[in-house]
């Protein structure tokens, strides 16, 4: 049954499952699938309890569902640990701090640098760095260029963080408003800035390497 490049192994993989297996194996198999089996339960339990309890923000967990890389169980995190009254952060920036995906600074004698990130909610940074991730792996994205271009410059653990603290941006608006995300796309950063300023910067950047270049508008 072994496919693709793993069929020229096949010898190999006959050696490997070749052995015994006794009784006692079988008490310890049957003890570690019960208790794989009591987790399920477990877990099938409380994601019912969880889901009844979050019917009253069910309208709540679809505009949240509508930002790329949010899934229906990062939405649940976000409304359990911050709601979905957003007058209680007076701006993103707020609540970016209070979720701890917002930069932080270290001031001493009158000097200050940059210190990481703030300290904020546990799950809720660890939800919004998955979201992050997953958005990345979304290709033709917003989240997708953005943790390209930040990447790039400042590794991807900054950038994780970085699209974090845009889909909780991007979370408090929608829930302020009660619109759903609607993806810029992966060209946004091209086409914000005026064609010429953005020009005269790629210019820059092949001049600096060591070429020549002229910049003439099609329309002339």
């Amino acid at each position: 049954m072994a496919k693709s490049r793993i069929r020229t192994k096949i010898p190999e993989l006959e050696q490997a499952l070749s052995g015994h297996f006794g009784d006692h194996h079988a008490v310890v198999c049957r003890k570690v699938i019960d208790h794989i089996d009591h987790i399920d339960g477990a877990i099938a339990d409380l994601t019912t309890e969880i889901t009844r309890r979050l019917v009253p923000f069910d309208a709540a967990v679809t505009i949240l569902c509508s930002i790329t890389g949010v899934s229906q169980t990062t939405a649940q995190v976000m409304i359990a640990e911050m709601g979905i009254d957003m007058s209680r952060f007076p701006t993103p920036g707020h609540l970016a701090a209070w979720a701890g995906v917002a930069p932080a600074s270290y001031e001493s004698a009158g000097k200050r640098r940059p210190a990481g990130t703030r300290k904020g909610g546990t799950w809720i940074r660890r939800a919004l760095i998955e979201a992050a991730k997953a958005a990345a792996r979304t290709k033709g994205s917003y989240f997708s260029a953005q943790y390209v271009r930040i990447a790039r410059r400042r590794g991807p653990n900054k950038a994780a963080v970085a699209v974090a603290n845009s889909i909780l941006t991007v979370a408090w608006h929608l829930l302020s408003t009660g619109e759903f995300y609607v993806d810029p796309g992966a060209d946004y950063f091209n086409t914000r800035n005026d064609p010429a300023i953005e020009a005269k910067r790629l210019q820059s950047r092949i001049e600096a390497l060591g070429f020549i270049v002229t910049v003439q508008d099609t329309a002339a």
